[in-house]
C-alpha cells in the first residue's frame, strides 16, 4: 500500500523518535545499574602542572568505552564512562589522560593504572588484529562504592600510535615501580636477644670476688 508522502515521513519519525527513547532508556538503566558497581572515575587535576611532564601525546584515538575487567562484553555506563568520543590521549608523569569531545576528560592516575596491552575489541566494537589499546586501572573506592578494576579501551587513528601508547604507559609503570614499592617490614624482635647484651651468657666474663 502506498502513503502519501507527508504520513510516510511522519511514520518514519515517529519510528525514529522511538527507538531514541529505547536508546536512551537502555543507557540510563545502565547507568543507574553499574553507577552502583563502580566509583566515580578521579578528577582530572585542576592545575596543569600537577599533570608533570608529558612523556607523549597528543596521540588522535576514539575513545571506545570502559568495562569491568576481564569482561569486555560489562560496558560501564555510569560517569559518562560508557560514552564514545573522539579524543586526544596524554601519557604524563602523573598519569594518562583522555581529552574526549563532547564529553568529560577521563584521567586515570599513574597510582591506578596497572597495564597496557592490545586487544582485537570490547564492548561490543571489534576491529581485529589487536586494534584496540586497553589501559587497566583501578578506580578507588569513592567512600560509597568499593575500589573496582577496569579496562579502557581506546582505538588510534594511526596504527603505530598504539605500541607508543602501551610502550608509554609500561614504561611509566616500570619507572614508577621502586617509588611506589611499599617499605619492607621490621623483623620480628620477638625471642631475640637486646642488642647490648652477650649472645652466649656463658661468655660473659665473672666478677674478680
Amino acid at each position: 500500500m502506498n502513503l502519501p508522502v507527508p504520513v510516510a515521513v511522519g511514520l518514519w519519525i515517529l519510528l525514529g523518535v522511538l527507538l531514541l527513547i529505547v536508546v536512551l532508556g537502555g543507557r540510563r538503566k545502565l547507568a543507574q545499574r553499574t553507577g552502583q558497581l563502580v566509583p566515580a572515575p578521579p578528577a582530572v587535576p585542576a592545575d596543569p602542572a600537577e599533570l608533570g611532564t608529558a612523556r607523549l601525546g597528543p596521540v588522535q584515538a576514539t575513545y571506545v568505552s570502559t568495562t569491568l575487567a576481564g569482561d569486555w562484553l560489562a560496558r560501564v555506563g555510569a560517569h559518562g564512562l560508557g560514552d564514545t568520543a573522539t579524543a586526544q590521549v596524554w601519557v604524563h608523569d602523573a598519569g594518562v589522560l583522555v581529552e574526549r569531545t563532547g564529553a568529560p576528560a577521563v584521567f586515570l592516575p599513574v597510582t591506578t593504572l596497572r597495564g597496557a596491552g592490545l586487544a582485537p575489541g570490547m564492548a561490543g566494537k571489534y576491529v581485529g588484529a589487536d586494534g584496540l589499546v586497553v589501559l587497566s586501572w583501578l578506580a578507588p573506592s569513592d567512600g560509597r562504592v568499593r575500589a573496582m578494576a577496569l579496562d579502557t579501551g581506546l582505538r588510534t587513528r594511526y596504527a603505530a600510535d598504539r605500541s607508543r601508547i602501551v610502550d608509554a604507559v609500561r614504561h611509566l609503570l616500570a619507572t614508577r615501580a621502586p617509588a611506589d614499592a611499599p617499605t619492607p617490614a621490621p623483623a620480628d624482635p620477638v625471642g631475640e636477644p637486646p642488642t647490648d647484651a652477650p649472645a652466649d651468657p656463658a661468655a660473659t666474663p665473672k666478677e674478680n670476688l
